[in-house]
């Protein structure tokens, strides 16, 4: 029969190594960063912090591969060279890439929230834009507006619109977001 010692020396080893399951569970979720990062274009894929160029060469190849068995199998091998990095900056830089694409995409929809504004107020739009951006040439937001109105009369309203959008975003871009 075993000590008493000896039984807690065992179940102290068992507390410290994690379990199979915890163990399979890092491994999927490194298995799933990796897969995170096909979406990434080489630009990306180079600045990320952390990782080494055998990973980088097994996403890139990854990329290019169509086979559905063939890229489930090298997504394994992302995973497993993805345990010989720390995911924690590699997760970070992820994370950021996406918050700044959502916040691209944020600005797109507000710009053209404002532009669908503009175009619906009419000259109240363009006080508004004005209010936004005292900067802004005011005959040119008039042309716009005007011309898209011409453009609707005749059934193609886009062209003006597009416009509209485009010196909208020159106007962020110029003089930043003022709200």
């Amino acid at each position: 029969m075993p000590e008493p010692d000896d039984l807690d020396l065992r179940e102290g080893d068992r507390a410290q190594t994690p379990s199979k399951s915890a163990k399979k569970r890092r491994m999927l979720a490194l298995q799933q960063l990796g897969a995170s990062l096909l979406q990434l274009t080489d630009k990306q894929l180079a600045e990320l912090p952390g990782a080494d160029e055998r990973l980088l060469q097994a996403l890139r190849e990854t990329q290019r591969i169509r086979s559905h068995s063939a890229r489930r199998r090298h997504l394994q091998l992302i995973g497993k060279l993805m345990r010989d990095v720390d995911p924690e900056p590699i997760e970070r830089a992820v994370q950021d890439l996406h918050r700044q694409r959502r916040q691209r995409n944020d600005g797109f929809h507000q710009l053209e929230q404002l532009r669908d504004t503009v175009l619906a107020a009419g000259e109240a739009g363009v006080e508004l834009v004005l209010q936004r951006w005292p900067a802004a040439d005011r005959q040119q937001l008039r042309q716009l507006l005007l011309q898209h109105r011409r453009d609707e009369q005749r059934g193609k309203p886009r062209a003006a619109a597009r416009k509209l959008f485009r010196f909208l975003r020159e106007l962020r871009e110029t003089y930043g977001e003022a709200d």
